[in-house]
């Protein structure tokens, strides 16, 4: 079985638990969808900083929130979604592809048809064309124009080449006609029709985006060409006749701006896309740092929708108040908060101190912190239960009475570390204090932060605390050398588990920008002169061993492996303390008249609300 039939299993597994959550907290799509009303602004409130990590250019941004924005409203992809919560939603569909394609040549061949009738917005106004996706992967295996996740395309035939700068052309893709492209493999990959369902394979024409290379790729952010219903505001005055005359849109003021203004792209035409239904005529996203402010306002309908985590005082109201309960809505998110730690930086270079943090943590408190059970559930390993179909459900190596941490446990694990100079089970050695935690200025870290440096403190760990708006550029940068974070969070990129180990503890995916293997797992001396990462560089233990052998697998043998990789990290690298599961929990204003999530992006499905 190919992994991407494995995934049937997976998503079957989310599927009963959204559909169990949805009936006791507001419901994932509304019951009137024959009255839905085209028409109105959708306004979203967006706390603390947007926190793109390439400034909202699809070739390298890697934040879940952009990729709700981008898969409903803007990028169409070869292989897409139907933006529906559960099963539904995991299931890949054809989008800008006429179909999705069985591969052939023993599973090493995919061949994808352009849909005909798809234009890109102005100022380009044409046909979407083969070269045009071609042209994003070109981008997306050139190493200096910022992609985050080339090495899920490492598979096609002559990748490594270009990304080496040892070939001009990517061999593995070619384009016979304007509506045709193929990937030819250098094995088979059974989940590649999955892995073109990413941002970064949608459509890019050449004539805007050959003029963000190298260091301006990122620009190409505020400048994005749309191939989906909606466009950047601004876009149409675009003057795309050099790359010289070329500004950057009103519509979006920039990563350390406060908004993003997306509004109908006139190109569009809605019977070439089956999935989406495009209602409001406009998107306003708005930078709002204090969340009590957001949630306010969603409430009194000066807002519609928010990208914040809700303070548990609000999930309380929501959850007892009848009146506005049905605008609660709580979705499984396949996805795993966690405090990353360094293990190339004292005192995390030490296992027995990490053991030691898992065993100190209060989880319980940090569930609290998150707003209770509706907000999260505790985590005890890597991946959220249903991504492994709930093999390890129940698995849990570091608990503790309550889930509330345990000074006895942890003090024993101390014991071990070179770092308790005395044997007193406490971090005494000078590297054991003002230890560098970059956080963010999100409400839910200052709720957080007190509760880490109290857990911390117990076993002689104290911390000088950075909170930073939008942290993500500064603990995916090894150059930087972050001891520990509160900020790092892990979603699916689709439903296999795989997703949760090869981006996240495989050495070849550590990156100089950009990286998310934070804790730099299975470093190497060389590795670490390659992203100018110092600190301890042999002795690192790696994973890729068991993330290689898991990723030839397929079906439940797969699945199993997975779960054991999962055991290892936990057991034998220790880089994280995974704290809570997160559900997503969203909440609508009294404007809105159908809400829907969208299980692939994690997100509000913007293709599908409407204003009544």
């Amino acid at each position: 079985m190919s992994r991407h039939f494995a995934k049937a299993a997976i998503v079957v597994a989310v599927a009963a638990i959204a559909t169990a959550v949805a009936a006791s907290v507001g419901t994932a799509s509304n019951k009137h969808s024959s009255t839905l009303k085209a028409g109105g602004t959708y306004r979203v409130g967006w706390e603390s900083s947007f926190g793109f990590t390439d400034n909202f250019d699809p070739t390298g941004e890697y934040l879940g929130s952009a990729w709700g924005i981008y898969t409903n409203l803007l990028i169409r992809t070869l292989v897409g979604y139907t933006h529906q919560p559960g099963a539904a939603g995991n299931q890949p569909i054809a989008d800008l592809a006429t179909s999705v394609p069985t591969p052939t040549n023993g599973g090493k061949t995919y061949t994808y048809h352009i849909r005909q009738g798809v234009k890109f917005g102005p100022p380009v106004s044409r046909q979407v064309t083969s070269a045009d996706v071609k042209f994003a992967m070109l981008r997306l295996a050139n190493k200096n124009d910022g992609g985050e996740y080339g090495f899920y395309y490492t598979v096609i035939k002559g990748w490594s080449a270009y990304n080496a700068g040892k070939a001009k052309d990517i061999s593995g893709i070619t384009t016979p006609n304007p509506s045709t492209i193929v990937f030819n493999l250098t094995r088979p990959a059974g989940d590649f029709n999955l892995r073109m369902s990413m941002p970064a394979t949608g459509p890019i024409p050449a004539e805007v985006g050959k003029c963000f290379t190298g260091s301006t790729a990122g620009n190409y952010g505020r400048d994005l060409i749309s191939s989906g219903p909606y466009m950047i505001q601004g876009e149409d005055g675009i003057d795309d006749s050099s790359c010289a005359t070329i500004k950057p849109t009103a519509g979006y003021d920039g990563a350390d701006g406060t908004h993003i203004t997306i509004v109908r792209n006139p190109n569009y035409v809605q019977s070439t896309d089956k999935y989406r239904r495009n209602l409001p005529d406009e998107f306003d996203f708005t930078i709002d740092s204090n969340a009590d402010d957001i949630f306010q306002k969603v409430q009194a309908g000066d807002l519609e929708d928010e990208i914040s985590q809700p303070p548990p005082k609000t999930i309380r109201d929501y959850e007892t108040n009848p009146s506005l309960k049905p605008h609660l809505f709580q979705n499984v998110g396949d996805r795993t908060n966690y405090i990353t730690m360094n293990l190339t930086q004292a005192p995390f270079d030490d296992i027995h101190v990490r053991k030691a943090l898992n065993l100190i943590i209060d989880k319980a408190s940090l569930q609290k912190a998150w707003g209770g059970t509706i907000a999260v559930s505790i985590a005890t390993h890597v991946t959220p239960d249903p991504m492994l179909n709930n093999l390890l459900k129940g698995y849990d190596p570091y608990k503790t009475p309550g889930e509330a941490g345990s000074v006895t446990l942890a003090e024993q694990a101390m014991k071990g570390s070179k770092y308790d100079t005395n044997g007193d089970g406490k971090c005494d050695a000078s590297v054991c204090k003002n230890v560098l935690l970059v956080s963010d200025e999100r409400a839910v870290d200052s709720r957080m932060l007190p509760i880490i440096q109290a857990d911390a403190a117990k076993i002689g760990i104290t911390f000088k605390v950075r909170s930073v708006k939008g942290a993500y550029p500064v603990i995916n940068t090894p150059k930087n050398n972050i001891p520990i974070s509160d900020r790092s969070s892990w979603g699916k990129d689709y439903a296999d588990p795989g997703t949760f180990f090869t981006e996240l503890f495989l050495s070849q995916t550590i990156l100089p920008t950009g990286n998310t293997n934070y804790s730099l797992v299975g470093l190497t001396p060389a590795i670490a002169k390659a992203v100018h990462a110092s600190g301890t560089l042999t002795g690192i233990p790696s994973a890729d061993t068991i993330i290689n052998k898991c990723d030839t697998l397929s079906g439940k043998a797969r699945n199993a492996c997975w779960a054991q990789a999962d055991k290892y990290i936990m057991t034998n690298v220790v880089p994280w303390v995974p704290y809570n599961s997160q559900n997503n929990v969203f909440i609508s204003g009294p404007k809105v008249s159908h809400w829907q999530y969208d299980q692939f992006s994690d997100a509000t499905a913007y293709s599908q609300v409407a204003l009544g």
